[in-house]
């Protein structure tokens, strides 16, 4: 049976009830500052580095390359939210093969926060990017009368990452438990599998998704600008 995570109390800190959705939210902020350190404490430019250092460099590059296809532009200036986004929801999946884990994506809270984050982060980017008359000049285009439905698109692109994000997991999380439920010697490691795997792809899809709507208000001659000094 699934549990409400924000309904779930782990412990009280100076009477202030701390729920599962924070705390496993805690878990995995620690777990990333953690390999962090490890990857960076030793940081060299020669050819021989460590393990930790090679690793976070092949993701930190497979997560910049992403970023400037779907961007088109330099993807150093969207790399730190997006990253966090893919290395967070990731690790929630990744960190559920510990029996007594749960994903703190499995909560509508924690989605509807990384919703709310690319809802701020789409004006805050289109108006660095081209400042903030030609960003407002979006929402009349093609034709003022159509400056509600714009308004709207907004509001509900970026929100209904939340909704799919939050689906997709609990539905998942739902689906492995009836199969499991039903036979429970065989399947555990197989759904267990499917769903790292499944889990990794959602992490991708909602970063992909996020850096589509936060870059799209961008020129053309930054990304040339660009081109030129990379």
């Amino acid at each position: 049976m699934l549990e409400d995570l924000d309904a779930l109390i782990m412990f009280s800190i100076f009477d202030i009830p701390i729920c599962a959705t924070l705390f496993y939210t805690w878990v995995v902020m620690g777990v990333l500052v953690f390999l962090s350190w490890l990857a960076t404490r030793n940081l060299k430019t020669t050819i021989e580095v460590s393990k930790f250092q090679t690793a976070m460099e092949m993701i930190v590059m497979a997560i910049r390359g992403q970023i400037k296809d779907a961007a088109n532009d330099n993807p150093m200036k969207y790399l730190p939210i997006m990253g966090t986004f893919f290395l967070f929801i990731a690790m929630s999946n990744l960190l559920t093969i510990i029996p007594w884990f749960k994903a703190p994506t499995a909560s509508l809270s924690t989605t509807g926060a990384f919703s709310l984050c690319v809802f701020f982060a789409v004006p805050y980017y289109g108006i660095k990017n081209v400042g903030i008359k030609k960003y407002l000049k979006k929402y009349i285009d093609p034709v003022p009368i159509m400056l509600p439905m714009n308004i709207l698109s907004d509001f509900t692109s970026v929100f209904s990452l939340a909704f799919r994000l939050y689906g997709n997991v609990l539905s998942g999380a739902i689906i492995g438990s009836v199969l499991i439920m039903l036979v429970p010697f065989l399947l555990p490691l197989p759904m267990q599998i499917l769903g790292l795997l499944t889990g990794t792809i959602q992490a991708y899809i909602f970063a992909l998704l996020s850096i589509v709507y936060v870059s799209s208000v961008g020129t053309e001659e930054q990304y040339q600008d660009y081109l030129k000094d990379y």
